[in-house]
């Protein structure tokens, strides 16, 4: 069941990105909406929670990356919601409820984590077809 080495590589430092992102957002909960030019929240809370939340996947990413084919779903469910953050941001930025800076951490949140992830994935799902089993 050994992965490429390079699957290793991306799930850990996706996972301390997200560490690090979730973190820096719990301690600074203004930051972002400070960069991004836009109003800050009236409940810093919910933004807190969802950067627990980006922390906790990460520490999961780096479970996973001692065996990425085993744990394909965790990567599967990250993979998810980095396909539907851009697509939620896309949304609120047309409704004009979000500027076009605060995009700017969609790019290294999602869209960085696009063709890697795919590629785990695939490999996973291939290691795991049926057609690939011997008998």
């Amino acid at each position: 069941m050994n992965s490429p080495k390079w699957m290793k590589f991306i799930l850990i430092t996706a996972g301390f990105y997200n560490i690090v992102w979730g973190s820096f957002n719990i301690i600074f909960p203004d930051f972002y909406f400070d960069f991004a030019g836009m109003q800050k929240l009236n409940y810093p809370e919910i933004w807190q929670c969802l950067a627990m939340i980006v922390g906790a996947y990460g520490l999961a990413y780096i479970i996973a990356s001692f065996n990425p084919y085993k744990h394909w779903p965790v990567i599967m469910a990250g993979f998810i919601g980095k396909v539907l953050g851009p697509i939620g941001f896309l949304l609120a930025y047309l409704g004009e409820r979000f500027t076009l800076k605060a995009g700017i951490t969609n790019i290294t949140n999602d869209l960085i984590w696009w063709i890697p992830f795919t590629l785990i994935l695939l490999k996973a799902y291939r290691f795991y077809h049926p057609a690939n089993k011997k008998t």
